[in-house]
């Protein structure tokens, strides 16, 4: 049942029309920014996610407008485009732009706008806005190792229309989905010409698509998305929302090639077109934000549920309404343990949000595994009796392995495998911190290959590093469980002995050189042989850095390789306050 709230602005009560306290509940605690504009371009409604983006409250927000937090300059492309959005020469935007932080920051968001329209002469009532931070993604993308081809070769895996567009020879490739989504058999030939495709579009769309189709390929800022209609094969139209970008260039800078992927949001188109009424708006609101959203009664039971959460649980609607939450979401802690994270019961019981900081992991029906952030809130009536929940959440899978593995590769060596010289001072710290603190026993282990000069002058430099591969796996297998082997540089490695006085440093130490000396290297019917010299030293608790006990590891490094090589040299232990 409908109910009409107030939102007082600049002096002046507003009304704003409220679907229900799920409704409602549901912008106030989703994650993504949400604005609600007036046809004049009044704020009407702003989100506390809107606002702690910025870096408001709430009460400062509502003293601002958009332009207010808007860039000084006017032209631009998100303000053109916002224009011609407010104009009706498009129906909705998606642009990536910057708006003004509390601190006087410029801040990159992804800006998501849509038309409200009436049944009737079809003039706007209301624009609809998602902003989504994506300020961290954009200052992260010059260390990123994936360029942005990748990132589109992902999208195409992912079953939508792909295409592709050779510029120098003006030709396209159509993948199956894309020629499925018109209709086209899957090894049916499509006329790629500009000319063709152009007259397939409809004659509304046909004019304002040939003046930006270009800009797209050139990759103009605010020209990657396209939304149109295509002639399907069946004679209807289908709504389609092309996304590209160029990925390759030429030695002038000039794109040379235009990756894309096309999405078929014709039932999105008919769901607008046939909203009647401020409720079935804010339903397709709901339906629209990219997080999932699922809510619950009193006792946990689910009575909504949106299509994002259907997609990522691979659960329809019709099978979880009515069933205990905990049978439909299930989610565990990040940590690898069986530990439910049960947000929703947890803020039903203590009538606070619960924001779960860390990811949550979400089993799949296939055995795969999503990695989430969540978030519940409980739903009240006006006597303060808690009626229900809301749990609002996001896939963050993308997210969270591309972090793992921008932090693999920045802690490990990518020749053998070992960590590399940063992980080894961050252990040497943790190491020496153990050793003050618990009064524990450590050593350090340094380790130099004898005579590998001769390996890469003679055999080159490609067999040197396959020499190096299996030196590193001589010491993982000598190394005892729990020892941090890691490779230094060049033909220097090292190894942290935990728990471990002057007896096990020595006999981890030999066995190590023992087994490199051992090693019988071939390469092109030539044998070559390399020894190892060992400088080991103890962590001393009055140390004041960890720095000292690899200057101690170093000197006796070097007193082996003088002393005649492949031998192991043992600087001076004492005594502990924790026996080894």
């Amino acid at each position: 049942m409908n109910e009409v709230g107030n939102i007082r602005r600049e002096n002046q009560v507003v009304p704003f029309v409220q679907s229900d306290a799920l409704l409602q509940s549901v912008l106030d605690h989703a994650a993504t920014g949400m604005v609600l504009l007036s046809a004049e371009g009044r704020l009407l409604y702003a989100n506390p996610a809107f606002a702690a983006l910025l870096g408001f409250s709430g009460t400062e927000i509502s003293r601002l407008s958009l332009s207010d937090l808007a860039p000084d300059d006017a032209l631009s492309a998100a303000a053109v485009q916002f224009e011609r959005l407010r104009v009706g020469k498009i129906n909705a935007l998606e642009v990536e732009c910057q708006y003004r932080h509390r601190d006087g920051q410029l801040i990159w968001v992804r800006l998501s706008a849509s038309v409200l329209q009436p049944d009737g002469d079809g003039t706007p009532t209301h624009y609809f806005l998602q902003l989504s931070d994506i300020d961290q993604q954009k200052r992260d993308e010059a260390a990123r190792a994936y360029n942005e081809a990748r990132w589109i070769n992902a999208l195409e895996a992912a079953g939508q229309g792909v295409w592709d567009h050779d510029i120098r020879k003006d030709k396209m490739f159509y993948s199956r989905h894309w020629r499925q989504m018109r209709g086209y058999r899957d090894d049916e030939e499509v006329d790629d010409a500009l000319e063709v495709w152009l007259a397939r579009l409809h004659p509304e769309d046909r004019a304002r698509i040939r003046a930006v189709v270009k800009k797209q390929d050139s990759g103009e800022n605010g020209h990657d998305a396209l939304v149109y209609r295509e002639k399907h094969r069946n004679g209807h139209y289908v709504w389609i929302w092309s996304r590209g970008r160029p990925v390759e260039w030429d030695e002038n800078g000039t794109p040379t090639r235009t990756v894309g992927i096309d999405t078929d949001i014709t039932h999105i188109k008919q769901i607008e077109a046939e909203l009647a009424d401020e409720k079935e708006r804010l339903r397709v609101t709901l339906e629209a934000i990219d997080e999932g959203v699922i809510a619950t009664d009193a006792k946990g039971r689910i009575t909504f549920i949106n299509d994002a959460a259907e997609r990522m649980l691979a659960k329809p609607a019709d099978d979880a309404v009515g069933k205990p939450i905990g049978t439909i979401f299930d989610t565990y802690a990040e940590d690898g343990k069986k530990t439910r994270v049960q947000s929703v019961l947890t803020c039903l019981s203590s009538g606070e949000v619960c924001r779960v900081d860390d990811y949550s992991r979400l089993l799949q029906p296939d055995g795969s595994m999503r990695f989430l952030k969540e978030s519940a809130s409980p739903l009240f009536q006006e006597n303060g009796e808690i009626t229900g929940a809301v749990v609002v959440f996001r896939d963050a899978t993308a997210t969270r392995e591309m972090h793992s593995k921008l932090e693999y590769s920045a802690l490990h060596d990518s020749l053998t495998g070992l960590p590399n010289r940063l992980a080894f001072e961050r252990e040497m710290q943790e190491t020496l911190e153990l050793v003050r603190d618990e009064g524990r026993s450590a050593a350090l282990c340094l380790i130099d290959l004898d005579h590998f000069k001769q390996v890469n002058d003679n055999a080159g430099h490609m067999a040197g590093d396959r020499l190096l591969k299996q030196v590193a796996d001589v010491i993982r297998d000598n190394c005892r469980r729990n020892d941090f082997s890691a490779r230094l540089g060049g033909d220097e490695f090292a190894v942290v002995l935990k728990d471990c006085g002057e007896k096990p440093a020595r006999r981890v130490a030999n066995a190590i050189a023992k087994a490199i000396g051992r090693l019988n290297f071939k390469h092109e019917g030539e044998t070559y042989k390399v020894g190892a010299s060992v400088g080991v030293a103890p962590f001393d608790e009055q140390s004041p850095c960890a720095d000292t006990t690899y200057k101690k590891a170093d000197a006796a490094c070097y007193d082996a390789k003088n002393g005649g090589r492949n031998r192991v040299v043992v600087a001076p232990f004492r005594m502990t306050t924790k026996s080894s």
